[in-house]
């Protein structure tokens, strides 16, 4: 394969920025565009022509109505050229690769999964490469890969720890690089879900923004200034030592009551299996819950406190515009909501001003479309920092 990315320029910061503000607020008028980023309109001209005529920008229709008129003509609205690139998103677990190609602007429009059969790096490399050669087929502007690990990931290339994929400083991107041709970020995999809803999604346009995860593990992204917050200990299992409930269960996976031994989907299915001898799924505890069956209904219901005590406590220290409630395990709100309802509202302020919680049940091509939206940022945006 050849890479395709090699077609972009590099945008200069100034176009950088309005390149990012059309991408994510667009389509916007020039007028509009020039008073966010407090430019002239001969500043706004200079940074904007080179953008529509290399194709990222284009004028489009406003709805039917009347154009703009600027200098004594009229002008239409810039937009990006969503289908121009494409990009791959491709989510690791332990036992699958979900895939998915997006546009420009993160709209997936195909998926691809495979079986993950070994842990074994270059194998793994070839299987990503496989899903790549076969999708570039029917995309071919893909731009790039994004790829998203439950882990450390450092310098968005290597694989610096991984317990899922029993994973220790492996060149993730260096590897898939080599197979395809095509540029690679690697990032962990919560991270990258927080970059897609604070740039596409719950989060968008929001100074304060926080994410919560529940399935596998607990995952926490917080967002300041509309930026994503980084910190050494991403995904090294904070949550087994976030205590909820001193006094909570233990678990193989946390310390006694902590988040992970409260929330997490395969801590609830321990804690019915060590009570019941059943090993049940995840779905089938919350459905006996909600019949009312009396084990299923008391490790849920803990389950439910402890999410709104972990609610408040992230709203009372980090004072977020929205939490977004996400992953796999929120299934619970719809069985034990009034529970959490209650506890959230039991731990705050009497006076304090209502809380926006959103809650979105992820599957793993959202995963997936995160790591998309990490490769459009920093290989097509030139985002260094995000």
């Amino acid at each position: 394969m050849t890479t395709r990315a090699a077609s972009w320029q590099p945008l200069s910061p100034g176009e950088r920025s309005v390149a990012i503000e059309v991408l994510v607020h667009g389509p916007l008028s020039r007028t509009e565009l020039a008073r966010r980023l407090d430019l002239s309109a001969g500043s706004l001209t200079r940074l904007t022509k080179p953008l529509i005529e290399t194709g990222l920008l284009v004028e489009v229709p406003d709805g039917g109505g009347p154009a703009e008129v600027r200098q004594g003509r009229p002008s239409q609205p810039l937009d990006v050229v969503a289908e121009s690139r494409t990009f791959l998103g491709l989510k690791l677990t332990e036992d699958m690769v979900y895939g998915v190609v997006t546009t420009l602007r993160s709209e997936i429009v195909a998926r691809l999964d495979r079986p993950l059969t070994t842990h074994d790096p270059d194998q793994v490399a070839d299987l990503l490469a496989e899903m790549t050669g076969e999708l570039t087929a029917a995309f071919p502007t893909l731009t790039g890969i994004g790829i998203g690990v439950g882990g450390l990931v450092q310098d968005r290339a290597v694989v610096g720890e991984s317990p899922f994929l029993r994973w220790s400083d492996v060149p993730l991107a260096q590897l898939v690089e080599e197979r395809t041709g095509l540029p690679v970020v690697v990032e962990n995999d919560v991270a990258a879900l927080v970059e897609a809803e604070t740039w596409f999604g719950a989060g968008r346009g929001l100074d304060r923004f926080v994410v919560l995860t529940i399935g596998a593990g607990i995952g926490y992204g917080l967002v300041l200034g509309g930026k994503r917050v980084p910190y050494a200990e991403e995904d090294r299992g904070f949550g087994r030592h976030w205590i909820l409930n001193p006094n909570g269960p233990i678990t193989p996976a946390g310390q006694r009551g902590s988040a992970v031994s409260l929330l997490t989907i395969p801590s609830i299915r321990y804690q019915i299996r060590a009570a019941t001898g059943l090993d049940l799924t995840y779905e089938e505890i919350l459905a006996r819950a909600a019949a009312g069956e009396p084990m299923p209904s008391r490790v849920v219901d803990e389950a439910a406190r402890a999410l709104g005590t972990l609610v408040a406590q992230i709203a009372n220290f980090v004072l977020p515009q929205k939490i977004l409630l996400a992953g796999e395990g929120v299934g619970l709100i719809d069985v034990a909501g009034k529970t959490v309802d209650d506890t959230l509202r039991a731990h705050r302020h009497p006076l304090a001003a209502p809380l926006d919680v959103e809650t979105k049940v992820s599957d793993f091509h959202d995963w997936a479309r995160g790591a998309a939206v990490l490769a459009i940022q920093v290989l097509v945006l030139g985002v260094a920092e995000v």
